[in-house]
């Protein structure tokens, strides 16, 4: 493929595009461990202040070095995707050095803040950092395995989660449950996502381009990606449903709210062109976040509501058909 800035020099916004800034709206799943810190402990860290903006600063940077060295990585098979094909990594001469240098220099800025803010949010900096190269980086590069793809990619999820719990209490963990929780709902979006791609550019290119963009799509099928998807969903709402039995009964109510949530972005990633292919652009999708917002409420107002009744939901009983 001839390419459509043959001939001119790569300028530094050429640089700064493979880092994807315009991808910062998927920080908005750090808000959700501040919530629940707040919730469940309490602000713990003094200085909230700070530690938030060091928070999002660590987020930020890392997950563009991420971004930086995954689209480095895949300018070979990028141009073999419909729309991925435009990238200024596949359409501009890049000088190599200055794109590592650019990883090294995000990454260096990620994890200085968060050292700066505590050894949590430092230990889960470097598991995010790990995490790219693993995604990316041979031999392993766990993005050309299928299934596992979509495991490793997805605990970005958890890993923002943490970065959020971390602002606010750098002194313990949250519970195991909601953090798998939050795995496997990520791991339910990248599905969703390979799902909506697969049915899109195999019905439309065929499925041997779609392989010579990404190998794992080869261990695939339609059935297999829709199966999984189904399959982490199911896994995430179970495991939310007991940490929400453990931790606050009331929030069982929310429930109903999330499979709606569930179903509607499945939903969406059977439409052509759909944005489960590009999360970033979720908020273009005014049902989608309808269907958030009503979730969101749920948990707030069931926040402050004590609901005695609800108590009974935890309790063994048992419908009595005798007179004794």
């Amino acid at each position: 493929m001839k390419s459509i800035a043959a001939g001119r020099s790569p300028s530094i916004g050429d640089y700064l595009k493979l880092a994807r800034f315009d991808h910062a709206t998927k920080h908005v799943f750090i808000l959700p461990g501040i919530l629940l810190a707040l919730v469940l402990r309490g602000a713990q860290n003094s200085n909230l202040l700070y530690h938030i903006i060091l928070g999002f600063i660590c987020a930020v940077t890392i997950a563009s070095a991420n971004y930086v060295i995954n689209e480095w990585l895949d300018r070979d098979f990028d141009k073999h995707h419909p729309t991925k094909s435009a990238r200024v990594s596949v359409n501009v001469p890049l000088n190599p050095t200055l794109v590592y240098a650019l990883w090294i220099c995000f990454l260096v800025v990620g994890l200085l803040a968060a050292f700066l803010s505590s050894w949590l949010m430092f230990g889960v900096a470097v598991v995010f950092g790990l995490q790219g190269v693993v995604y990316n980086v041979r031999p392993i590069r766990s993005k050309e395995r299928a299934f596992l793809d979509v495991i490793s990619e997805s605990i970005n999820n958890p890993l923002r989660m943490l970065i959020g719990w971390a602002m606010i209490d750098a002194y313990t963990l949250p519970p195991s449950s909601v953090v798998l929780a939050y795995w496997l709902g990520g791991s339910f979006l990248m599905a969703a996502k390979r799902y909506s791609e697969y049915r899109e550019i195999v019905g439309s290119h065929g499925l041997e381009l779609l392989v010579r963009y990404r190998k794992s799509f080869a261990g695939y099928s339609e059935t297999s990606l829709f199966t999984s998807t189904f399959l982490y969903a199911l896994l995430c709402v179970g495991l939310f449903a007991v940490f929400l039995t453990k931790y606050r009964i009331e929030y069982i109510l929310s429930m109903p709210f999330l499979c709606v949530l569930f179903a509607v972005y499945m939903a969406l990633s059977t439409a052509k062109g759909s944005v489960a292919q590009a999360p970033e652009k979720i908020f273009s999708s005014k049902l989608l976040m309808l269907a958030t917002v009503a979730f969101g409420l749920s948990v707030v107002v069931l926040t402050f509501v004590d609901l005695p009744i609800v108590d009974k939901l935890s309790e063994q009983r048992y419908v009595s058909l005798t007179n004794d």
